[in-house]
């Protein structure tokens, strides 16, 4: 008896329908895809800014630091052309003084070389003998760097033009030098990328991570403690079941247990 109506009601239980969750509101679904269409925009804004990064600072960020850092007289002083060499070869093409192009090997190269007197000197006797370079790297792209016209400028011996000069190395000059652009270069190919890369990780870590600051609770967890029995003899745990019958084809069981003293 006991156990066909235990059967009889785990039967029940199995054949119940589960509650299901109600479903998602039209509030809740656009925020899922807002959130969606955000971080997606905000992974390519990043991705976008690394690649620019890579890009720009070998290119660009990189010459305009090194010339500001090689602190160029603002003042043009007259630079005439003592030598011009036309090498060819790896080894003898170390460097060149105008180049297009940074990363492939140089295999001919031109070496021009002229004289100056810097702006504190007003005699011809402490002229100085320099590398004249189109850049602080000697190297460029088109329409930045044009060697054909460089060499026709500046490579022919006698030719005199306005240079300006190292002042931390005065054995390296240029034609030309313009502070304030190389300072927009910056702020333009290095400064924007890398505040807009930074604006959009913040954003994703917003979106994804907990930045809130969490409070640890300092006081001690109170856990409610059991009421001790002086003597375990004196109880005793009796167990009581009954059926109670509820139709003709069912039964319920019921099953109640209680703690007496003996």
């Amino acid at each position: 008896m006991h156990g066909s109506s235990s059967e009889l009601l785990l039967d029940r239980a199995r054949k119940a329908p589960e509650a299901l969750p109600p479903p998602p509101g039209a509030g809740h679904v656009c925020l899922k895809r807002l959130k969606f269409y955000v971080t997606s925009a905000l992974a390519m804004t990043v991705s976008g800014g690394f690649a620019a990064l890579l890009f720009l600072v070998p290119l660009y960020v990189d010459p305009a630091v090194s010339t500001l850092m090689s602190d160029f007289d603002p003042e043009p002083v007259t630079c005439e052309t003592s030598q011009v060499e036309y090498l060819a070869g790896i080894g003898n093409c170390s460097w060149s003084s105008c180049r297009e192009g940074c990363t492939s090997d140089l295999y001919r190269c031109t070496h021009v070389s002229v004289f100056y007197t810097p702006n504190q000197n007003h005699t011809d006797q402490l002229r100085v003998e320099a590398t004249l370079l189109v850049n602080i790297k000697g190297c460029g792209y088109p329409p930045e760097v044009q060697c054909s016209r460089f060499w026709d400028l500046y490579a022919r011996e006698g030719a005199k033009f306005d240079c300006h000069y190292s002042r931390r190395n005065a054995s390296l000059v240029m034609p030309s030098y313009n502070r304030e652009e190389h300072v927009d270069t910056i702020l333009h190919y290095f400064l924007v990328p890398f505040a807009v890369t930074t604006v959009a990780s913040i954003g994703l870590c917003v979106l994804h991570c907990d930045c809130r600051c969490s409070r640890k609770s300092t006081a001690p967890n109170k856990r409610p403690r059991n009421k001790l029995v002086s003597n375990p003899s004196d109880m005793t745990i009796s167990r009581v079941e009954t059926i109670t019958p509820r139709g003709d084809d069912d039964e319920e069981l019921t099953i109640s247990s209680s703690i007496r003293p003996l």
